[in-house]
């Protein structure tokens, strides 16, 4: 099967496990790939652990970000919907 045949429609036509995700350095036929994620190769344990921490940080940062902005949001609720006296 060629390269192409492998290749997703639209996409560039080389194969996905030719690079490692991380560092681009070229995989080898007969050498170790470690996956993550899916589709996303990588050429050594350290390159993957690398990645793996990179998306956790992003996680933790949009889990935070996320988390302010509820925050945000549920203060000003409590102003707008809080009870109005009139003397």
């Amino acid at each position: 099967m060629s390269s192409t045949a492998l290749s997703y429609a639209g996409a560039e036509n080389t194969h996905f496990l030719e690079a490692c995700t991380l560092c681009s350095k070229p995989l080898g036929h007969n050498s170790d790939i470690y996956m993550y994620r899916g589709n996303n190769p990588f050429c050594s344990q350290e390159c993957r652990q690398e990645q793996i921490e990179i998306d956790e940080a992003r996680e933790k940062t949009w889990r935070v970000s996320k988390k302010s902005k509820k925050s945000d949001t549920s203060n000003k609720t409590n102003l707008q919907t809080g009870t109005l006296l009139v003397a």
